[in-house]
């Protein structure tokens, strides 16, 4: 079923929203070689609930943290732990926030300390990406749209490999909910956006293959060739005209430009 909101329930949401991107942010000034990535989710479940929000995250599906941190070959659901965050580090977080009865759910790519020029160039084309497929997120167009935009950009005109087995999706009171929005496809294509939808949309980008494995853990998702990650996600409703972008990495960049450990040299 597609669900979408009165304009009352997406000003609700866009609460949501920002506080995800608070507490990237809060992460962001943090990000440093020699820090744990526990210490990074435990300074994020308190940042949540002193926002008098929950993490929806933690206990989901009996995923035992509030943050998703994964690293490097690490595409999506990473545990945090005693992992040791070094100089070249690719880190992505990824979390989840219910305030107001609904979620909030996005994801940032950071690149701590120096990298080569070929990571540099993936994670600003991964963010580029996202921002292409964003822009077909009008009503009207449909699911293949946006994924066209995104895999054309990526794999297409870049040579990336666009991950196949998780897909960005609508979020809501759920935080999944239909339609499922690949990062590959068919312009025309797929199921038809709807005024007021709002969606999860998240390129998630190797470096090679397109192809990934699940480590023991049962969650945490690699790509397959240990080539290079990296994912980007906003929250945006379906609008006529123009999305409505209710996330907001501004205020993320500006922490990761302020923390002199970060190379923000792709900006």
């Amino acid at each position: 079923m597609d669900l979408y909101k009165t304009d009352e329930e997406v000003e609700l949401q866009r609460e949501s929203c920002l506080l995800v991107s608070a507490t990237i942010t809060e992460v962001a000034k943090l990000l440093k070689p020699g820090i744990t990535t526990l210490s990074l989710d435990e300074m994020a479940e308190a940042f949540i609930r002193d926002n008098n929000a929950i993490p929806s995250c933690k206990g989901y599906h009996g995923f035992p943290y509030s943050l998703c941190i994964s690293v490097n070959e690490e595409v999506v659901h990473g545990f945090p732990g005693k992992r040791i965050l070094k100089d070249g580090d690719i880190v992505t977080i990824d979390t989840v926030i219910y305030k107001n009865g609904f979620h909030g759910d996005h994801a940032y790519t950071f690149i701590i300390g120096e990298t080569s020029k070929e990571i540099l160039d993936l994670v600003r084309i991964t963010k580029e990406s996202l921002y292409i497929g964003i822009q077909k997120a009008v009503t009207g167009n449909r699911t293949g749209d946006i994924g066209y935009a995104i895999e054309n950009y990526t794999a297409k005109q870049h040579g990336y490999g666009v991950v196949r087995d998780f897909v960005g999706h609508g979020v809501g009171r759920e935080m999944h909910e239909d339609p499922q929005i690949p990062n590959y496809g068919f312009r025309g294509k797929g199921k038809k956006l709807v005024q007021n939808m709002v969606l999860a949309i998240e390129p998630m980008i190797t470096m090679g293959s397109h192809k990934i494995n699940i480590l023991d853990d049962g969650w945490t998702v690699v790509s397959e060739d240990k080539s290079t990650a990296v994912h980007f996600e906003h929250n945006v409703c379906v609008k006529k005209g123009a999305p409505l972008i209710l996330s907001d990495f501004t205020i993320i960049e500006i922490a990761e430009k302020q923390n002199i450990n970060l190379n923000s040299s792709y900006y």
